[in-house]
């Protein structure tokens, strides 16, 4: 589970508490009634198309994601559970979201799997698996098996499905079948086939951090087998075995949340290790507010691989937060420091590769002409480049991720010779070569060096205008051999979105949303959100002009606004609006520039324009021949015309620009 920070713990167990009211069984959870938000729409105007939203990376459509819940596969389909609060942007009551794939890179979110209310206890992190030899006498007739998910603080309920996760019943009223000594969640459980028993592998601090490690026949009967302590292991552990070298000398693997891992043997009841200290297994900012975290192995994999997928923590926009990585297979490889585990993409990815190129044995120099990628531009792609540092001149080298004509760019990622580091990450060469394979998508960016030795997985708010989306391949203080390098374009995951459309304005389409749920008027859109603000931009910008419109906010709270100059990722613009706390405000990205004091009715509508000219700006409130507003400010000197509301329901009619 995400931990909460300190001052807010105290309420969310309060709340938590609050609860614990007795499970119905069977349980049906993500009744429409009760989630207003559901069914998610994959085809809706700019749906999953925002800034920084993960073209192919899953995402909730709205909502807070964090851990990744009971990862598995079941007959031609992958399962992927995850904490989720469907009706907010923060942390709060979890609920279990769900979403489905045939290959492990396309999604479709499925409706809420549990629910607090509907299933007993508190719906914190945990595994699941498939009860293929119906060992747990849960078995419904002949069609499915049962599938069976782990969950609670504290203690340990099973809740399962037999019919394919569709719905889930609580087991025995939400009876906890497991109490570790101590604080105590995030249970792991598999199949271990020499002693044919289910293994339980549970976080609890009883004496400091380690694992309780039980047993059972039956999944719903567990004994303790035995305790791993170690101070370095904190939360959502995970164990599984990997085969060294791929060979037959199998090992197993524990690692907790924040990717620390042990490499040691497991008989069915003990782990034990000889290492004196863990491995990190992949180096981005390994905590709830960091770049990766709380990873989990999906369970009944074909062919017995070890496929992980980890929570990004960073990742977020107008109407999501959080975000999973994408799925890596793990392998364990021996090194002269040891064995270390390696991670890389699935080979899954190839089903969204397009536009292929490749170059080989070019130089690179400091000179732009020597780049092999110039002319090319990226918004969603994957690059593997191998160079031969053994023989570089070049203090560093590497890649230089969104440029922009001037020179500047979004992100570097570079191998520095001396240090022998990726990315700031140790990792030295292999026979005299270094390899990057990235993943680049809108907000995020992750790394594999030496075919998985090294990973590192980051969020990067990637700009997201057509003219910085350039890539360069760069040396700095000499030159190196770039012995070859791939490109593909990487397609987007969800079906394509509608086109938005504002009815009644002359601005420039498509229209696309950024937060919020957009709904078309004959002469204009009403805009809702949960809270925060919400955008809905044309694609015409603008420096000097007259803007105007009606606007009405609907509900008191609420307000309703005219923006522009604003960039894409609305990092800046300037807004006019109403608010029904009873002003006009003009303001921008960390500051009010001006407020006019006046009776704001909910449910009516007035009539607001805004004259720019190069750095005044005048606001004009209900056809008033002088301006209410009359400010200088040089912050912002053209950009994109939108609408936008805040905190509840607003509606923007005949929204012009002259």
């Amino acid at each position: 589970m995400r931990r909460a920070s300190p001052p807010q713990l105290v309420l969310i167990l309060l709340t938590t508490l609050a609860l614990l009211v007795p499970g119905i069984s069977p349980a049906f959870a993500g009744d429409p009634a009760d989630y207003p938000e559901y069914p998610y729409p994959t085809t809706s105007e700019g749906a999953y198309d925002e800034p920084y939203r993960g073209q192919f990376h899953f995402s909730p459509r709205g909502g807070w994601m964090n851990d990744p819940n009971a990862p598995l596969y079941y007959k031609g389909m992958y399962h992927l559970f995850f904490q989720h609060n469907p009706h907010g942007l923060g942390w709060d009551t979890m609920h279990w979201g769900h979403t489905t794939s045939p290959d492990l890179v396309h999604w479709t979110q499925q409706p809420i799997t549990l629910e607090p209310g509907v299933h007993p206890g508190d719906l914190w992190s945990g595994a699941g698996v498939v009860d293929k030899d119906n060992t747990s006498g849960l078995k419904a007739g002949k069609k499915d098996d049962p599938i069976v998910v782990f969950t609670g603080t504290n203690g340990v309920t099973i809740n399962y499905s037999t019919d394919g996760a569709k719905t889930f019943t609580s087991y025995d009223n939400g009876r906890k079948v497991v109490t570790p000594r101590g604080e105590s969640r995030d249970p792991k459980v598999f199949w271990h086939q020499a002693t044919r028993k289910w293994v339980m592998v549970v976080w609890s601090n009883e004496g400091g951090n380690g694992v309780d490690i039980y047993t059972s026949r039956n999944l719903l009967d567990w004994t303790f087998a035995s305790r791993f302590a170690a101070d370095w292991l904190f939360e959502c552990p995970d164990m599984y075995p990997l085969p060294l070298d791929g060979g037959r000398t199998v090992k197993w693997v524990l690692n907790d949340a924040s990717m620390e891992y042990v490499v040691g043997d497991f008989d069915g009841t003990r782990f034990a290790t000889t290492w004196t200290a863990p491995q990190r297994m992949d180096r981005g900012r390994n905590d709830p507010g960091g770049t990766v975290y709380a990873p989990l192995t999906f369970n009944n994999m074909p062919k017995n691989r070890i496929v992980q997928i980890a929570w990004q923590p960073g990742n977020r926009g107008g109407s999501w937060t959080g975000n999973a990585g994408f799925p890596t297979e793990l392998k364990l490889r021996t090194f002269s420091e040891g064995m270390r585990v390696v991670r890389n993409p699935v080979r899954e990815i190839s089903g969204i590769r397009t536009k292929g190129r490749s170059w080989s044995q070019r130089t690179i120099t400091e000179s732009p002409a020597s780049n092999p990628l110039t002319g090319i531009a990226g918004d969603t792609y994957e690059i593997t480049a191998e160079f031969d540092a053994a023989g570089a001149t070049a203090s560093e080298f590497g890649l230089l991720l969104h440029t922009r004509a001037d020179g500047s760019y979004d992100r570097k990622v570079a191998y520095n010779r001396a240090d022998q580091t990726l990315y700031g990450a140790p990792l030295a060469p292999e026979n005299g070569r270094v390899t990057m394979h990235l993943l680049v998508d809108r907000g995020q960016l992750e790394i594999f060096g030496n075919d998985g030795k090294l990973s590192y997985s980051d969020n990067v708010n990637f700009t997201a205008g057509p003219d910085s989306q350039g890539i360069s391949v760069y040396a700095t203080g000499g030159k190196v051999k770039l012995v070859s390098l791939k490109y593909h374009d990487l397609e987007r995951i969800w079906p394509p979105s509608t086109p938005g459309t504002n009815p009644g304005s002359n601005l420039a389409g498509p229209w696309r949303p950024v937060g919020g749920t957009w709904t078309s008027l004959a002469d204009g859109k009403t805009g809702t959100t949960s809270g925060g603000n919400a955008f809905y931009l044309s694609s015409q910008t603008g420096s000097d002009f007259t803007y105007e419109g009606d606007l009405r906010p609907e509900a008191p709270g609420a307000a309703a606004a005219l923006t522009f100059r604003a960039s894409a990722d609305l990092a800046t613009h300037y807004t006019a609006n109403i608010d029904t706390g009873g002003f006009v405000r003009l303001w921008r990205p960390g500051a009010v520039l001006a407020d006019y004091h006046t009776t704001i009715t909910p449910g009516t509508s007035y009539h607001l324009k805004v004259v720019a000219s190069g750095p005044r700006i005048q606001v004009y409130f209900e056809n008033s021949a002088e301006p209410v507003i009359d400010v200088t400010d040089t912050a912002t000197a053209s950009g994109y015309f939108g609408i936008n509301v805040w905190n509840s329901t607003g509606t923007i009619r005949n929204a012009t620009v002259s």
